[in-house]
């Protein structure tokens, strides 16, 4: 027998190994998949193989109620999950929550007339939709949107319920929910209860959702022949303790938000879904007294795909301060388990685990959890259920109950659920409650959006952010209320800056990240495109209009006007109002307009409104008034109008002052001039970047 050589050998080996893979399916040599990992372990919150169509879903899940979501910063998520948990415990709905991004729409024609479709949509910026809701809007919006069945009028089946989340000093307020709900009805939908609306410029948002809540029930009970039960707690998600994992397992997640994170080989595209860890170039101080803080910080995107145009926002995501997760883990009495890993599943189909798993509990409330937040009335409720003693629940049952006594105890001090818990159980622990009820009722940390204050054309790889640091004395508070965000850039700035353990206003962060990987000074974060864009023509005149950080959009349009003057092309006239309360204590850039004046010369002025350097306050409304011949003159040679800022109380009195210059300069009627205005917002000719 004629000897084997090396080259048969590994023929034979390789079709043995290839055999016993086929029958195998290679079960011999394959890594067991984690039952409880979450689908968010994923880059980019990858959804490859998820059906698009809503009607396979609901019928492959057995769901009767599927609660459609526009959100930015959350807030929609949270009551449309709200609206679920709802729904079933109380009434017996099949109910399942959707991000609108997930599905089509072309087949909401066949959703049969026993199942109901809720929507909650926020409005974003001027009128516009949410992020994860544009494709949805400019399909049912459109002028002949195209569905699945030959059907006159073409949602005749559909019944629908609709809650918008707005602001009421914007002028497009609420835009999606109507804009949405008049082109349902347009198309034959049956709308169910009033199409609810909650207004967060009057800082009545969760109050206004529960007031539109209990009546909408009534009408869906009504309609679709429902009986109302004894409302139960059923939890969304089951909680394992890992007892083979240790928090140094390299699979367990201490806080990365996707796979490739954990893998310590993070890449692009980087988005909402899948932040950059930016390096921080450079950090300093703005203002010049002890008791507040405004920093100017510089990220540096070079070793990212992520790119900006002046105008656009930076969003920040931020970690929850050392003292508040210690807080929170104590009052659930979790604290001996903070470093305890932890599974969570989902326990029913249509449900998503809100961060990737394994991880533990101190990762899921120090980077997942918006701990900080004022908490809801409807949550206290839902908790009272799990009160270490009956005297604890009678008053957790008040405060959920009891609007006026809820906002006298708990809305005005802006107390978080920690808080709450440790003041009403008068210190003992809360061991009662579930995970996953507070998985469902805290709402997941969001990212915090700044306007960038540099210019793409200047530094493209660079974007700069100016944020005031939020510390705010409460009437009945002992501590201020602090901002997540901002004191958490504040740390990054201190340690940048020599301070090798910083604790801004006596709050202490993990600013090094998840196994270090921030180290070296780097935030988390990504690029959200703004339609707050300067004119495509350079020689247009523009009136910018921000006063303290709402400055910020304008360093980067005024820095762009200096390097286009640079690079040789002619700009039109630049004027900026911006206010401060004094030269001495928070005039911010003051020197930069110094040095932008030196090259734009007549074509940039800047004029300032000191509020608290003489008897009587001045801001930038009254000295937009004072140069109301200018203005005028200027809208007259096409100018365009920027404001960024308070949108209460500014924005709002400088669009009155505007109506007000020109129907004094151009003998016109108030109605004609707030006409004219109205005609500028149309054409882009007046921008806003405000918030509340």
């Amino acid at each position: 027998m004629a000897e084997l050589d090396t080259l048969d050998i590994i023929v034979l080996a390789a079709i043995l190994l290839g055999t016993v893979a086929y029958f195998t399916k290679g079960k011999l040599w394959g890594v067991t998949k984690d039952p409880y990992a979450s689908s968010l372990a994923n880059a980019n919150g990858a959804k490859a193989g998820k059906t698009r169509n809503l009607i396979e879903k609901m019928d492959e899940s057995g769901k009767n109620c599927i609660i459609f979501y526009g959100s930015q910063t959350g807030t929609a998520e949270d009551y449309a999950s709200r609206l679920a948990k709802e729904g079933k415990s109380r009434f017996g709905l099949e109910t399942m929550v959707a991000d609108l991004e997930d599905y089509d729409y072309e087949n909401l024609d066949s959703v049969p007339s026993g199942k109901v479709v809720i929507f909650v949509l926020a409005t974003y910026g001027e009128g516009e939709p949410t992020d994860n809701a544009v494709d949805f809007y400019e399909f049912i919006t459109g002028d002949t949107p195209t569905f699945t069945e030959d059907s006159d009028p073409p949602l005749a089946n559909l019944n629908f319920v609709a809650f918008g989340l707005g602001n009421n000093t914007y002028e497009h307020y609420n835009s999606m929910v109507r804009n949405v709900t008049k082109a349902l009805e347009k198309l034959g939908a049956h709308r169910i209860g009033e199409a609810g609306e909650g207004d967060d410029g009057a800082g009545t948002m969760e109050e206004d959702f529960l007031a539109w809540k209990d009546p909408m029930w009534k009408a869906l009970q009504e309609k679709m022949g429902l009986e109302e039960r004894e409302a139960v707690y059923e939890p969304v998600f089951g909680i394992v303790e890992r007892d083979g994992l240790t928090k140094d397992s390299p699979e367990v997640y201490l806080g990365e938000p996707n796979k490739m994170h954990l893998d310590g080989s993070p890449k692009g595209p980087f988005n909402a879904h899948n932040p950059y860890i930016a390096p921080i170039s450079k950090s300093y101080e703005l203002f010049s007294v002890k008791d507040r803080n405004c920093l100017h910080m510089e990220v540096d995107v070079s070793g990212s795909n992520l790119s900006y145009q002046t105008g656009d926002h930076i969003a920040v995501w931020p970690t929850n301060p050392g003292e508040e997760v210690d807080r929170f883990l104590d009052v659930l009495g979790l604290t001996g388990k903070r470093n305890t890993v932890i599974s969570v599943k989902a326990l029913e189909p249509t449900a998503k685990v809100p961060f990737p798993t394994p991880t533990t509990y101190d990762a899921v409330v120090r980077y997942h959890m918006e701990i900080c937040s004022p908490v809801s009335r409807q949550f206290l409720a839902t908790l009272a259920a799990f009160a270490p003693d009956e005297e604890t629940k009678t008053e957790m049952a008040k405060l959920g109950g009891d609007k006026d006594y809820f906002h006298q105890k708990v809305n005005v001090h802006h107390l978080n659920i920690a808080r709450v818990l440790q003041t009403v159980g008068k210190g003992k622990k809360w061991t009662n409650v579930p995970f996953s009820a507070l998985i469902e009722g805290v709402t997941k940390l969001q990212p915090r959006y700044y306007s960038i204050s540099s210019s793409s054309l200047e530094h493209p790889k660079v974007i700069s952010i100016t944020a005031v640091v939020e510390s705010q004395h409460l009437p009945g508070r002992e501590d201020p209320f602090k901002g997540v965000a901002t004191n958490y850039l504040l740390a990054l700035k201190e340690k940048q800056n020599g301070d090798p353990s910083p604790t801004p206003f006596g709050l202490s962060y993990e600013i090094t990240g998840p196994r270090n990987r921030y180290d070296g000074i780097h935030v988390p974060v990504h690029v959200r495109h703004s339609n707050f864009k300067l004119p495509s023509d350079p020689t247009k005149p523009i009136i910018l209009v921000g006063p303290g950080t709402g400055v910020a959009p304008f360093r980067g349009f005024v820095r762009e006007r200096v390097k286009q003057a640079q690079n040789g092309e002619t700009v039109g006239k630049t004027i900026l109002f911006f206010g401060c309360r004094k030269r001495s204590e928070d005039f911010l850039y003051e020197k930069e307009w110094e040095e932008a004046k030196k090259v734009l010369g007549d074509n940039f002025e800047l004029v300032v409104a000191f509020s608290r350097e003489g008897a009587k306050k001045v801001y930038v409304q009254h000295l937009l008034k004072q140069r109301a011949e200018e203005i005028n003159d200027l809208l007259l040679k096409k100018a365009y109008f920027y404001v960024c800022g308070d949108a209460a109380n500014m924005a709002r009195e400088v669009n009155t002052v505007l109506g007000q210059i020109l129907a004094e300069k151009r003998g016109i009627s108030d109605s004609k001039a707030e006409e004219i205005v109205k005609n500028m917002r149309a054409a882009n000719q007046y921008q806003e970047d405000v918030w509340s």
